[in-house]
């Protein structure tokens, strides 16, 4: 790639920086709901950090929304890493980019106003899109996510509440429902996987995890954890099925994305859809890896996290299909491979993370918390390739997680 060499001689130097990035999108984000709401005075409130788009808590006249931006689509990791070019390249891409019909916030509203009309699952309410700005209005109340460690025993009862919601999209058929534009496939498990981890590429990339977010002997067993879990999972990921489907999964579920505005008995809340064509065992291991990141990151304590990951378990058992013995097993095994696997994708992307760009809380406590986590991901996939009964593996694994979480 040539460089323009007025900014500097070299490729780092060109890359966009955290500040050029986070000036761009506020004056973004001011600029399209001037285009909506004409005359309506804008106030930007808080960033909320994180590492995929760029987004805001912003007063326009008297609503407080959420507006979220997407440069060229890609999470704003890569593109600080220097994925898309130097930064006037990034711009210049991105002026196409936002007149595009498939660009992913673009498909982000799109399914958010299919799922409105869908009468479930309920999700955030759209409130505009302008020149790939999306703005959704304010969902107040405990996530998913606070509610489990909260009331630990009532882990179950909880999670029923939240699957029975997301019925409508893991039925049969339900992919019909959205046209194949607007699926999201960058939420797929696997895919982001394979993409990450592919050749001499993935190599390079897993060489400079941790280089800026980690002091060199933690990151010596780092690169070494994830060096055998990569190599483990690729090989055990050729044993998965296709997960693709005539059903929908939600996409990114995970606990914080799961809102109770009227309390744990009342219906939940979903945010930030992306949804794709696969089997709703996509959204149970999404939803198993995301609330044992959560543990990990918050320790609450053996008691608490014991009932959450028990109650975890046996939601689990619940969810298994009415199959025969050994495709029981096949599926547990698979549900289990895509867990290790989201895992490794999220806390990857966390210590390739610029130490400018700030992360969630929750990604800041899980680079600290590596070690164990990864430690977690090589022994119970070691413990799948060396083909031990899946149930005991199972078993493993949530007692893994105990042990990180304590």
């Amino acid at each position: 790639m040539t460089i323009n060499t007025v900014a500097g001689s070299s490729h780092r130097l060109a890359q966009p920086s955290v500040a050029d990035v986070f000036v761009h999108e506020a004056a973004r984000i001011h600029r399209a709901a001037a285009e909506i709401w004409p005359g309506k005075p804008v106030r930007l409130e808080r960033h909320i950090p994180g590492v995929t788009g760029y987004v805001h808590r912003a007063r326009v006249g008297e609503r407080t929304l959420y507006a979220k931006t997407s440069l060229l689509g890609v999470s704003l990791v890569s593109l600080l890493r220097g994925v898309c070019g130097p930064w006037h390249e990034v711009l210049r891409a991105q002026q196409a980019y936002v007149e595009r019909p498939d660009g992913l916030l673009q498909r982000e509203a799109a399914q958010l106003r299919l799922l409105s009309e869908l009468g479930g699952p309920r999700v955030c309410p759209l409130a505009g899109l302008s020149s790939g700005v999306i703005f959704t209005e304010r969902v107040l109340g405990p996530t998913l996510g606070e509610l489990l460690v909260e009331r630990p025993s009532d882990t179950v009862v909880l999670l029923d509440c939240t699957f029975a919601e997301l019925r409508p999209l893991h039925r049969a058929g339900a992919a019909r429902q959205l046209a194949t534009s607007g699926v999201i496939e960058d939420r797929s498990i696997a895919g982001t996987f394979l993409r990450k981890f592919n050749g001499l590429s993935g190599t390079l990339y897993v060489d400079q995890l941790g280089s800026e977010r980690c002091e060199a002997e933690q990151r010596q067993e780092v690169l070494r954890l994830v060096h055998r879990a990569v190599s483990r999972l690729r090989r055990l990921r050729m044993s998965l099925p296709s997960a693709n489907g005539t059903s929908l999964a939600y996409g990114d579920l995970k606990p914080d994305h799961v809102v109770f505005p009227d309390g744990a008995d009342g219906r939940p809340v979903f945010l930030d859809p992306g949804l794709l064509c696969a089997s709703r065992m996509v959204d149970i291991a999404k939803l198993v890896s995301r609330t044992e990141l959560a543990l990990a990151a918050w320790r609450p304590g053996a008691p608490v996290a014991g009932r959450v990951l028990q109650g975890l378990g046996a939601f689990v058992e619940s969810q298994v299909p009415m199959l025969s013995g050994r495709e029981r097993h096949l599926w547990l095994r698979n549900l289990l491979v895509l867990w290790l696997m989201d895992t490794v994708n999220i806390l990857t992307t966390y210590l390739s993370a610029p130490l400018a760009l700030p992360l969630p809380p929750v990604g800041a406590t899980l680079v600290d918390r590596a070690v164990p986590v990864f430690s977690m991901v090589e022994s119970v996939s070691a413990s799948l390739e060396a083909g031990a009964a899946v149930h005991d593996t199972w078993d493993h694994a949530l007692n893994a997680a105990l042990v990180v979480a304590s």
